[in-house]
């Protein structure tokens, strides 16, 4: 792919029309190095002549790709903003978020927020053209069609049966949003045809159970003729390889294996107008094994595929070896995929410009600021995702017996030691010390360093820093552009950016479906809940992971440094280390509230009140007050699942409503 950057100049701050061009612009650079968005528009003459070339078959393929969710964008990834991991404020400044209006109890039935279903109020991507079952209809055609060995005569055999697989897969990925989502979904393996019957059309909702093999049997059959990996660099990356396959495979049985659709009782009542309940409420152990069968087949795949954990190669500039930790664990996410050797599947239907824009603080260079508008610093992650991050020594803050952090909320000042993480000499909060090496890469704060390559000195020595209170440069002072909490998302941001007085460059990057990471933390997970007793393979597998963190062992760091020793020796302790090495791992890239959801764990989570910082003012005195911001109200078991808008229930009364709405 081309190098590709959005520049965002002072004198052109977009508003909600300058939003969607740089949305535009994003998908017209794409175009110019992958053809996904190559979109055939959906009518009978067009569908005739689509398959009766190669070239035209082609363009259909990429309209099947087009639908793939913007997860780069955080207004249309569906887990970033709708949990409690990111804040914004209540201006919502050319940043409307429906994801943040379910965070804050909007979400509703008579026109339900970020609606996949039917692709309305963000649900459907830009503009709402791209709801998913318009999308598995799109499959469906493309199959039914290339399928047909008499269409497209001029395409040969083994590129056939590549691209049936390719959207087989797409079909299947469309199928598990929508029940990761909704729960039990109708399925719609065939299009129907014009002159269906009125009870044709009205399909019903198929068990969960059955909608999950149904959605394995694809992955499947579509893994068999998919490649192991992409030869053709240059115009096929982000086409559907066998890892991803079996990653989105593992991803879908874990989540079946998992508390709120495996066993819950709460649906217990929860039956079509036949009666036939929709849900199994009977705990089924071998759910778990089959997710870690499939957890390990895609770690094995990705791993012969040549995918291994990011490092950091280095630059020209001597920098310290706590901020080459950072650009490692920051490239995890935001290193380009032609150098990165984790992403297993990069989506490059999703550019991160204004991800990026949208999460920047305002810092200064020399003595010019970078301009209002060009870092709009909206992306707040309230206090307690601080506090979720270890402490230096591997273990939660409130286990750690040598290091004490219940005055965390008081003020103290940094010396020269800590200079690559807090500004020498600065007054910030306790609980900004003392932590690990991941809590610095994705976050900043009030007197937090924050090393790009067009740092004023080169090196990582007196370099930027976060300055947040009310009349600082970072601070609450710009109507709507400011940060809600004190915290900022530093991890989402490309360490290439670059600011001058008249704007700032963003180098984009494609978003990340699946890092290598993400099925370590899956594999860890599945193994462990299969076994009496964590193993060492369950070890293993979280290790890798905080090795390239900077952390010891869990072993280690437990045995060392914990009140409580022995956690890691039990499945239950286990469990409460896996779930949260894997929140704080997959920070900030729109996994939480599916994790915390699947768990079923979100009337706990959920329900905690939203707190921050006295951004508002000017001292540290004042600045250093904690304030709740909302308290949150999740309703269980209503909101686990979406609801289903009550228009289609009119149409078609064979559809049930999920629980509670």
């Amino acid at each position: 792919m081309k190098s590709t950057e959005i520049l965002f100049q002072n004198k052109k701050k977009p508003g909600l029309m300058g939003f969607a061009t740089i949305l535009m612009l994003s998908l017209v650079l794409l175009g110019s190095c992958k053809k996904y968005l190559d979109i055939v528009p959906d009518n009978v003459a067009t569908i005739d002549n689509a398959f009766t070339l190669r070239s035209e078959a082609e363009k259909y393929l990429f309209t099947c790709y087009s639908f793939l969710p913007k997860d780069g964008e955080p207004l249309y990834n569906m887990g970033f903003m709708a949990g409690d991991e990111i804040w914004s404020n209540i201006e919502e400044r050319e940043f409307i978020s429906y994801g943040w209006r379910i965070a804050r109890g909007s979400q509703n039935a008579d026109n339900p927020l970020m609606d996949a279903w039917n692709g309305r109020y963000q649900g459907g991507g830009y503009n709402d053209n791209f709801g998913l079952y318009k999308a598995i209809r799109t499959c469906n055609i493309f199959l039914d069609n290339v399928q047909d060995q008499t269409k497209v005569p001029d395409l040969k055999l083994d590129e056939r049966q590549r691209w049936i697989a390719e959207v087989k897969f797409l079909k299947a990925y469309y199928n598990f949003l929508l029940l990761r989502m909704y729960g039990p979904i109708p399925i719609v393996d065939k299009n129907l045809n014009l002159d269906a019957s009125v009870e044709e059309v009205r399909i019903k909702r198929m068990p969960f159970d059955d909608c999950v093999n149904y959605v394995n049997n694809l992955l499947d059959e579509a893994t068999t003729n998919l490649p192991m990996i992409i030869t053709d660099r240059t115009n096929e990356l982000g086409r559907i390889t066998k890892p991803i396959a079996l990653a989105i495979k593992a991803r879908l049985l874990l989540t079946a294996a998992s508390p709120l659709f495996n066993g819950n009782t709460d649906y217990a009542g929860f039956r079509d107008k036949d009666g036939v309940a929709l849900f199994n409420t009977t705990y089924d152990a071998n759910k778990w094994i089959k997710a870690k069968d499939a957890a390990k087949a895609a770690v094995d795949a990705a791993e012969s595929a040549g995918f291994k954990l990011y490092q950091f190669p280095g630059s020209q500039f001597k920098l310290s070896d706590s901020t080459l930790r950072q650009l490692t664990i920051r490239g995890a996410l935001t290193e380009r995929v032609a150098q990165n050797s984790e992403h297993v599947w990069a989506n490059p239907n999703s550019l991160s410009s204004f991800m990026q824009q949208v999460a920047m603080p305002r810092l200064m260079k020399g003595s010019d600021p970078i301009p209002v508008g060009s870092a709009r610093q909206q992306l707040a992650p309230p206090i307690k995702i601080a506090e979720m991050f270890y402490s230096k020594n591997g273990v939660p803050i409130n286990e750690d017996k040598t290091l004490d952090f219940s005055n965390r909320y008081t003020i103290r000042k940094a010396v020269k030691a800590e200079r690559f993480y807090i500004k020498e000499g600065y007054n910030t909060a306790r609980l900004n010390f003392d932590r690990e090496p991941r809590f610095y890469a994705d976050l900043a704060f009030d007197g937090a360093t924050w090393y790009k390559y067009d740092s004023p000195s080169g090196s990582d020595e007196n370099t930027y820093t976060v300055e947040a209170k009310s009349t600082q440069l970072a601070g609450a002072n710009n109507f709507g552009w400011y940060n809600e909490t004190g915290y900022f998302v530093k991890k989402v941001v490309d360490w290439n950016m670059s600011q001058s007085n008249s704007g700032a460059t963003y180098r984009t990057y494609a978003w990340p479906e699946v890092r290598l990471a993400d099925l370590y933390l899956m594999y860890a997970e599945a193994l462990n809940e299969t076994l009496s007793s964590p193993s060492s393979d369950v070890y293993n597998y979280i290790n890798k992971i905080r090795t390239r963190a900077g952390l010891q062992s869990v072993e280690t760091s437990w045995t060392n440094y914990s009140t409580n020793p022995s956690k890691y020796t039990t499945k239950d302790g286990m469990r409460q280390i896996i779930q949260q090495e894997r929140l704080i791992e997959m920070a900030f890239e729109g996994s939480r509230y599916w994790d915390i959801r699947r768990w079923k764990r979100a009337a706990e989570m959920f329900n905690q009140p939203i707190t921050a910082w006295s951004v508002n003012q000017p001292d540290e005195q004042s600045y250093y007050r904690v304030r709740t911001v909302l308290n949150q109200n999740f309703i269980a078991p209503r909101d686990y699942l979406w609801p289903i808008r009550t228009y289609d229930l009119t149409v078609n009364p064979n559809l049930v409503q999920n629980p509670g709405w």
